[in-house]
């Protein structure tokens, strides 16, 4: 076997902890930064934060001007109005403070911005010749990693189709997550979120690009979420809970950032494009029957994560062990209060052919553990129907 090579992309600075959301104005200020756009999402503005965070760059003699247009699966209409203000005001620096939505918009704005054209352009893999506008990145919730990915995900309002945006010019400069910012997320968010972190975990760890360093990365991702996503859609204030949530999150996106991910997401994206469904409740309800799918392709892997989770596969041969993946994976679900089935949130059945056509095509279903032909991917669907 040939010795592998292989890169690990994230920001080079990533802030972490209780109080980490109070250095944005200074870290703005080292960058050179002097007017900054900072980008929200209106549920976020109204919490009041964002306001704080602008002050706080506002105290370093720094100007700053709202873009607060962006929708929960944002689309490249947001992106083209967000580049036109930070064009017209003459930003030079944007920080985004939010969820999964608003950062991927920011980061496509932030690229496009200083890179031209429309987002549509940079779709695929390293697309754009040149850095984006300088990044600071605030998370608002512990599921998305999106605040140190090289990942965006725009949904092209022409065709209702997530575009899927990989790209080292799109990671932000700087992420900073403050487990205090997340304690407002109201119950559903928090369980969407960590399992939206589960499945990054999960489809990174089986991964056909993983590596020993992602491997790390997600299985303490995966145990971190097992030990604290019930607190924490629990009782929100539970700072404990949050912050382990905080950093299962974070290792989740250093491996899926760079092992990327596999069927759930393919199917995910074209659920959220076409019905504008939560992208992490879609992952949610799918990654029991992706696993379960998956399972003959590593059970050692699966294995893993059973164990990961806090099963008990004492005695057990490795394919009945990764077989319990699949059941503590569902009762996690279960607990936390995700829905049953894609049907109590909306999907058709009759949308199932289409769904599983585009699936097929999106980049992510390349780099799962086992090949999928079409019949799987609809079998797939219907079973978690």
């Amino acid at each position: 076997m040939e010795p592998q090579v292989y890169g690990f992309f994230m920001p080079s600075v990533n802030l972490l902890g209780i109080g980490a959301a109070k250095q944005v104005g200074q870290k703005a200020k080292e960058l050179g930064a002097t007017k900054v756009l900072v980008i929200t999402g209106k549920t976020v503005e109204k919490l009041g934060f964002a306001q704080e965070i602008a002050d706080d760059i506002r105290k370093e003699d720094i100007p700053v001007v709202f873009f607060s247009d962006v929708e929960p699966n944002p689309t490249d209409k947001n992106v083209e109005a967000g580049v036109n203000t930070l064009k017209t005001e003459k930003c030079d620096m944007v920080v985004a403070i939010g969820g999964g939505s608003t950062l991927d918009c920011a980061k496509a704005i932030a690229l496009v911005g200083n890179n031209g054209g429309s987002i549509a352009d940079y779709a695929g893999i390293d697309v754009s010749k040149s850095p984006m506008v300088p990044l600071i990145t605030v998370n608002t919730t512990a599921g998305t990693a999106s605040e140190m990915t090289r990942i965006a995900v725009i949904t092209n309002t022409e065709t209702s189709q997530k575009m899927v945006i990989v790209d080292k010019h799109i990671t932000p400069t700087i992420s900073i997550n403050d487990p205090q910012l997340t304690t407002k997320l109201p119950a559903e968010l928090t369980a969407g979120t960590g399992m939206d972190a589960l499945t990054h975990a999960v489809e990174a760890y089986v991964s056909i690009l993983a590596t020993p360093v992602t491997d790390a990365c997600a299985l303490q991702a995966i145990r971190l979420v097992g030990q604290n996503l019930r607190n924490a859609v629990e009782n929100g204030q539970d700072l404990v809970a949050r912050e382990g949530m905080t950093n299962a999150q974070f290792l989740a996106g250093m491996a899926f950032n760079n092992a990327l991910l596999g069927y759930a997401h393919a199917i995910a994206h074209q659920l959220g494009g076409i019905y504008n469904l939560p992208h992490g409740l879609c992952n949610a309800i799918l990654l029991p029957h992706i696993v379960k799918f998956n399972l003959d392709a590593k059970p050692e892997r699966f294995a893993d994560i059973a164990i990961a989770l806090g099963a008990d596969v004492s005695g057990l041969s490795p394919v009945e062990a990764a077989e319990k993946a699949v059941d503590v994976i569902a009762k996690l679900g279960q607990d936390v209060g995700i829905p049953n089935g894609l049907s109590e949130i909306g999907v058709k059945e009759e949308d199932i052919p289409m769904l599983a056509e585009l699936s097929m095509k999106d980049p992510c279903a390349l780099f799962n553990p086992k090949k999928a032909t079409l019949e799987d991917v609809i079998s797939i669907l219907k079973s978690a129907f």
